[in-house]
């Protein structure tokens, strides 16, 4: 066999390794719900950033807690309220003592971690949330006119109570379209209760087992990008962005007559890396038809943008996405 095919057969068993690691360090921890470990796994290997919606007391926090210390990085939370400043999430230029005077010394903040917790994110105030911007996007923080870089991987992991809606900010659709995934955050089931009683009412609290680290994970995530993909599978997805605007071709009926803007090239973007990450976790090196739709509503749905009739409706986004895959993939 030829040497470089050898080493990408290598670092994909390294990549599926890593991800049976992590599923299961998270099983042992989290329960129930494998779909959404899924995604989020998917989105630390492709360094996205991730909404997590569900109500409180779900797990939300000790999932993403858990992902950071299975994979042995810096995790830091941030409890989003409305007097969160912008300084308080990039941090601040300092006024020090040194040898030769005073100077200012940048002090980082949370957001120069490598996993990054935004707890209730919504309960932050726009210009708090235009900080977070910059960073999804750029991967830097600029203070006082001076850049400052945060280092890979990066993933932010952000969180919103769909109850309780006083005294927030809903995301504005530019800060949502930067999220790679959105995810759902379920109840869980009589069953999964009864196991979520039994694991954290007892004396024995189960723990993460780290392994790999940020070097790893950086390499693993250059491998998703070499992942092929045949020019028909390409088409299939610029397919599905299209079909997801109203003046698109092949929209549905639903998408024309509720959607006021469709999904970005972000969410083709979305949908391709997406889909390459659970073509190795599959073992193979090339995307099928499948892995695009299995991501396409948590890479999709949040970047529909209703107009006033779908509002007026409560239309759900994720089921206008399931329509256009029934025009797009039939």
């Amino acid at each position: 066999m030829n040497q470089t095919f050898q080493d990408i057969d290598a670092q994909v068993a390294t990549f599926r390794e890593c991800h049976e690691h992590v599923r299961t360090e998270l099983s042992r921890v989290y329960v129930g719900q494998p779909e959404l470990v899924e995604f989020v796994i998917v989105c630390l290997f492709c360094q996205g950033h991730a909404l997590l919606e569900g109500a409180p007391g779900l797990g939300k926090t000790l999932l993403i807690r858990t992902l950071a210390d299975a994979v042995s990085l810096r995790y830091a939370r941030v409890q989003c309220t409305p007097d969160l400043m912008p300084a308080d999430v990039t941090g601040a230029a300092i006024l020090t003592e040194t040898a030769g005077g005073r100077e200012f010394t940048f002090q980082p903040g949370p957001l120069f971690a490598n996993i990054v917790l935004a707890d209730e994110i919504n309960r932050a105030t726009p210009r708090t949330q235009a900080a977070f911007l910059e960073a999804m996007q750029e991967g830097h923080v600029t203070v006082f006119g001076t850049t400052h870089r945060i280092d890979t991987p990066f993933s932010v992991f952000a969180t919103q109570n769909p109850i309780d809606m006083e005294g927030t900010y809903p995301l504005p659709e530019a800060q949502l379209d930067r999220f790679f995934f959105k995810l759902l955050v379920r109840t869980p089931t009589v069953d999964e209760l009864g196991e979520i009683m039994a694991r954290t009412t007892g004396v024995d609290q189960p723990a993460a087992t780290a392994r790999f680290g940020a070097e790893v994970l950086r390499t693993l995530s250059g491998l998703i990008r070499q992942v092929k993909i045949a020019d028909e599978v390409t088409r299939l997805v610029l397919r599905m962005v299209t079909a997801t605007h109203p003046d698109g071709a092949g929209a549905p009926p639903a998408v024309k007559e509720y959607v006021r803007y469709g999904a970005s090239p972000r969410g083709g973007q979305a949908l391709i890396l997406g889909a390459k990450a659970l073509a190795l976790m599959a073992g193979r090196h090339h995307v099928a038809p499948e892995d695009i739709r299995r991501v396409a509503v948590p890479a999709l749905a949040h970047r529909l943008i209703l107009n006033f009739q779908g509002e007026m409706d409560r239309v759900d986004t994720a089921d206008l996405v399931r329509q256009v895959l029934g025009v797009t993939t039939a």
